[in-house]
């Protein structure tokens, strides 16, 4: 029995790909910068709990803020390492980058609503901007990047050859 040894090779959509992860990455950088500390702040998150019927929202507001903040930032540097698409295509941040992308893109779903009525009474419309441009996008690059993981059978859309 032999074993077919096989070769991946970049394809036009290789490129194009990584380009559009990278820039993408960068947007969802800026955006998630911008949500996390320029949109959400104490007094944002008091009047969420309140507008949800939170027992003590002055007292819980700073830690669920700091919670909050937590773990965008562990989103923004997830958005950040997506930026090394412009060089990098390793397997490891292939996948780094899709969990990245498909968990935020469940943003609207896992953030309670009264935060989004509670960012735009605050802020109108650019209270949920960047996070609608980051949750949204996120999940449109996604189904993206699980697309050319199905059509090419291999990560950034390399096409396998037997060697």
């Amino acid at each position: 029995m032999s074993i077919i040894k096989q070769e991946l090779v970049l394809t036009p959509t290789t490129y194009r790909l990584q380009i559009g992860i990278a820039l993408c990455s960068i947007i969802f950088t800026i955006g998630t910068t911008l949500q996390n500390f320029v949109i959400v702040n104490i007094s944002l998150i008091e009047t969420m709990m309140q507008m949800a019927d939170a027992p003590n929202p002055e007292g819980q507001a700073p830690g669920f803020t700091n919670g909050f903040r937590l773990v965008g930032c562990i989103y923004i540097i997830g958005n950040a390492l997506g930026i090394l698409a412009f060089r990098v295509r390793s397997t490891i941040l292939w996948w780094v980058i899709l969990v990245v992308n498909f968990t935020q893109g469940l943003g609207f779903v896992m953030i309670p609503s009264s935060m989004w009525v509670a960012a735009i009474s605050e802020y109108g419309i650019w209270g949920i901007l960047p996070s609608a441009i980051t949750d949204g996008g996120a999940i449109i690059l996604a189904i993206i990047m699980i697309y050319t993981m199905v059509k090419y059978r291999s990560t950034w859309a390399q096409q396998r050859l037997a060697v």
